[in-house]
């Protein structure tokens, strides 16, 4: 007799979430499937198309409606905690990113404690690689570990930090955690948002297909799942070949939908040249060997993603003068908009993805514009202790290493050696207390809670703080001091 499992899916009705029906949709023999699904027209509308879903069971309600959660995690096995208010939809809604993206997780761990057996239920959480900035060329290189930095304006990336600390500190038996990196769907083909103007040329992405990621999840929920999958944080990334410049990303679906030279629907400087994020991983593949997943190509998700959006094939014979005037020009100006920034004297805005306002100025138009081509040779940066030590080993004096390269001092006066999941006391370089355990600030690469809201001024922060300098500061003349 097969083990049928249950699982708590949340946001079933988002591009990813819809992908991940249809895997469990293909593994009825062995799971059922609960989501909990906002009462709204449009996630209604998505989630009708699995009406004939035998294995599904769709309860209406909301994240931050702790009832609502806790009938949804009663009976599971697996919690996918997939759903969340996501950008560019909360950028114009200030403290919605927070309320669902914190108040949801909150929810579920409140809820699998209130189980009979906390256990027996395990839980994934999703994080996103907006958790790490503007991680432009030459610092395009990351891994899990490195330091939680976010690009100013972007409280989504914010929330998911605050989200990610609440379940690795919880207690909860069973968890892992996964930063989401740029997942390519169809709808990647229509956006039509100011978010686009932020995303630098020169910037990089290691892409994953929404296909692809689908698969992770349900495998997650497999018995041949290692146990030591569990406990970890994780970057979702599609491997070496996904590894793209946002450059090339254009280049490539314009070119696939039959756009001679892109260059001529914008100008060049109409595009930030820092503060978004995405980067290539140094530790993507750890995941793909733990709980494989990785299917797809880039070419074969363009391909679908263009068969699914015949209309836009049309692209390349509209002509590019009218492209730029009637679509792309306005789009820049609306709110968000780089250009709006420019047309406002917005100082905030045009330091922040310009760096200034002469630096903006300074950018050129095509006529100078050379392909970025970043180094494609890995590099990893310090952690600031030994990471050849195994955990088991990591004590006080470990911790107090840790905490001097951030600038920092240990609090807690004794650490019980080898065990990382009781949270200790902290402070930072500029006398913030904090708590946390040692998986999330040295695994996770955690620090202050204050500090790293104050996005604007993380080049202050790291003159006192070795470990964020080797981002902040490379390259630059200055003095670091403990």
């Amino acid at each position: 007799m097969v083990d049928r499992k249950r699982v708590f899916l949340t946001g079933a009705a988002g591009n990813w979430g819809t992908r991940i029906l249809d895997e469990f949709k293909s593994r009825a023999d062995r799971f059922d499937v609960v989501a909990l699904v906002l009462p709204s027209a449009r996630d209604t509308a998505a989630i009708r198309a699995y009406e004939d879903m035998a294995n599904l069971d769709v309860v209406f309600g909301d994240l931050i409606d702790y009832a609502a959660v806790e009938r949804c995690v009663r009976g599971a096995d697996y919690v996918l905690h997939v759903g969340a208010a996501v950008s560019p939809a909360v950028d114009d809604n200030p403290g919605l990113a927070t309320r669902v993206n914190v108040g949801s997780v909150r929810n579920i761990i409140r809820a699998v404690k209130a189980q009979p057996d906390p256990s027996a239920i395990a839980v994934v959480g999703i994080g996103t690689v907006a958790e790490t900035g503007d991680r432009n060329p030459p610092h395009h290189w990351g891994r899990v570990g490195d330091p939680l930095r976010v690009a100013v304006f972007d409280e989504y990336g914010q929330s998911k930090i605050a989200a990610e600390k609440e379940l690795v500190d919880s207690g909860l038996p069973r968890w892992a955690w996964l930063r989401q990196t740029g997942i390519f769907h169809p709808g990647v083909l229509e956006i039509r948002d100011p978010i686009m103007t932020h995303s630098p040329f020169a910037g990089v992405m290691e892409w994953v297909s929404v296909e692809d990621s689908a698969r992770l999840m349900a495998n997650i929920c497999e018995p041949e799942v290692p146990e030591e999958f569990w406990g970890g944080i994780y970057n979702i990334g599609g491997g070496e070949a996904w590894r793209l410049t946002n450059w090339e990303l254009q280049t490539r679906m314009t070119a696939a939908l039959g756009v001679k030279d892109v260059r001529q629907w914008y100008d060049r400087n109409w595009f930030a040249t820092q503060n978004f994020h995405g980067q290539w991983y140094t530790d993507s593949d750890r995941l793909e060997e733990l709980v494989p997943f990785r299917q797809d190509t880039f070419d074969q998700a363009l391909s679908r993603a263009i068969a699914a959006n015949p209309k836009l094939r049309m692209a390349g014979k509209v002509p590019a003068a009218l492209v730029k005037k009637l679509i792309m020009e306005p789009l820049t100006l609306r709110n968000r908009g780089t250009m709006a920034y420019i047309r406002d004297a917005d100082r905030v805005g045009i330091d922040a993805f310009f760096g200034s306002r002469k630096e903006w100025e300074a950018i050129g138009g095509w006529e100078t514009f050379w392909p970025p081509r970043p180094d494609r040779i890995p590099h990893t940066y310090e952690l600031g202790y030994d990471e050849s030590q195994p955990t088991s080993q990591w004590d006080t004096e470990t911790y107090s290493e840790v905490a001097d390269f951030r600038g920092g001092t240990l609090l807690t006066a004794e650490a019980t050696a080898g065990d990382i999941a009781t949270a200790l006391t902290w402070q930072c370089a500029f006398g913030h207390t904090f708590t946390g355990s040692p998986r999330l600030i040295l695994t996770g690469g955690h620090w202050c809670p204050d500090c790293v809201l104050d996005s604007a001024n993380y080049k202050t922060q790291a003159q006192r703080n070795r470990f964020l300098a080797q981002i902040e500061l490379a390259g630059e003349t200055a003095t670091v001091t403990a």
